[in-house]
């Protein structure tokens, strides 16, 4: 299933104790501040591996993400908008995250952008739940989409790197 790299890496990222949605208006603020704080230490541990490849931020009420993402191809870096809704049945179900300006350039993604995560990210998220969280979304989810994917449209030409894009123009 996974190597032992990601494992390890996981296993790293702390396991979240409080199980509450954003309709829980007494222990959501608590189950935020636990996202927020495995959320840094992912981020953190990523950083010292130099493995940074994602920002994230989140609306007032922790129920709205947007942020970026990037994959490093062939020493270019490619970069995505990313978001995604707090579902209301948070955490038993797992969020969905969006690429938006990847929508409709790969199967693996459903209308409006929003990545494939059914056949290997949701019953790991369902055996886990309420314990994981959106840095394990980030590390399970979305890190090995990328890294399936973004190669794969890069080989077929359909993501192309900005500096690449204005060179045609340049002539």
């Amino acid at each position: 299933m996974a190597d032992e790299a990601t494992r390890k890496a996981v296993s790293q990222i702390p396991l979240l104790k409080t199980h509450a949605g954003p309709r829980d208006r007494a222990l959501w603020p608590q189950r935020l501040k636990e996202e927020y704080q495995a959320l840094i230490r992912f981020v953190e541990q990523n950083k010292a591996a130099d493995n940074d490849w994602f920002r994230l931020e989140s609306n007032a009420d922790g129920t709205r993400w947007t942020g970026t993402c990037w994959y490093i191809h062939e020493l270019l870096r490619y970069e995505f908008r990313l978001e995604f809704d707090i579902p209301v049945t948070y955490p038993d179900t797992a969020p969905e995250v969006a690429v938006p300006e990847l929508d409709g350039k790969t199967a693996k993604m459903y209308r409006g952008g929003k990545i494939c995560l059914t056949e290997h990210f949701a019953p790991l998220w369902a055996r886990n739940a309420p314990r994981f969280g959106l840095g394990h979304l980030m590390a399970l989810g979305l890190g090995p989409w990328l890294a399936v994917e973004i190669p794969d449209l890069i080989s077929k030409g359909i993501v192309v790197h900005k500096e690449r894009q204005a060179e045609p123009a340049a002539e």
